[in-house]
């Protein structure tokens, strides 16, 4: 009976967190669009997620290229299709690939920063200094975020994208002995104006995931200071899930569209 009773308290808690987490969602959307504008805050989150997520969106956006090439190309050899090797990673890192393992490397990386950071703010009493002040924090700290990491990563998938597929030229350059040119003149021949608008529109609802859950879970943060880790820790959890269940429902609508 205790099982079950844990059972039933946890679905409770959980059912509990979404529903404020779409009261949170929606007062973001209520304060995004009520003057004034943070834009100076605006343009320094989003310096400070875009500009310190390169290097990161880079390096795993190369490996992913080299190693996806690499493990399909015996394939393609066994069937005489090693001609077909662009068009099949183009597609493949610019539909699925690179939007979901860059939202993914970003759920890592800014989710919990944004946890750990509002977190800390709240258990040093920093937010509630600020609503006495008179100041909003919920404009100044969440929305500012929330945006930055919705304008940003879009623009980390297209870089993210463009890495892993010059990883992968390198790999068919030696092995194939394939140019700069033939290679990404037959990736971009296999792609289509319906392959790039939903991986855009599918990254677009990725950021926002990132930027809502780790600002709901730091802004709520409670127990101390070992909240904050807890904080941290949970907004990449629950960011993740949230990014395959997004994932999921993009790939379905747009194979519905497609049949259409």
């Amino acid at each position: 009976m205790s099982g079950i009773h844990n059972i039933k308290t946890q679905f409770k808690s959980f059912l509990i967190e979404i529903g404020e987490l779409s009261y949170f969602t929606a007062r973001f959307f209520k304060e995004v669009f009520k003057r004034p504008f943070e834009l100076k805050e605006l343009l320094r989150q989003c310096y400070y997620m875009g500009n310190r997520s390169l290097f990161l969106v880079a390096i795993t956006g190369f490996i992913i290229g080299l190693v996806l090439t690499l493990q399909t190309r015996p394939t393609l050899q066994e069937f005489g299709a090693v001609s077909w090797m662009p068009s099949m990673v183009g597609i493949s890192i610019v539909r699925e690939i690179g939007p979901i393992i860059t939202a993914l490397v970003c759920a890592g990386r800014i989710g919990s920063g944004i946890g750990a950071e509002l977190g800390s703010m709240r258990v040093t009493e920093q937010i509630d200094a600020m609503e006495v002040s008179g100041t909003n924090p919920f404009k100044y700290l969440v929305a500012t975020r929330v945006l930055a990491v919705t304008l940003m990563l879009p623009l980390l998938v297209f870089f993210g994208d463009a890495i892993a597929l010059f990883g992968s030229y390198l790999v068919e350059s030696v092995k194939g002995d394939v140019s700069f040119t033939l290679y990404f003149t037959q990736v971009f021949n296999s792609l289509e104006f319906g392959d790039i608008v939903p991986a855009t529109i599918k990254s677009i609802f990725f950021g926002l995931a990132i930027g809502l859950v780790g600002s709901f879970k730091g802004y709520y943060c409670k127990k101390g200071t070992a909240g904050v880790g807890k904080a941290a820790n949970s907004a990449v959890v629950f960011t993740s899930l949230l990014l395959f269940i997004i994932d999921f429902i993009a790939v379905f609508v747009t194979d519905i569209f497609y049949d259409l």
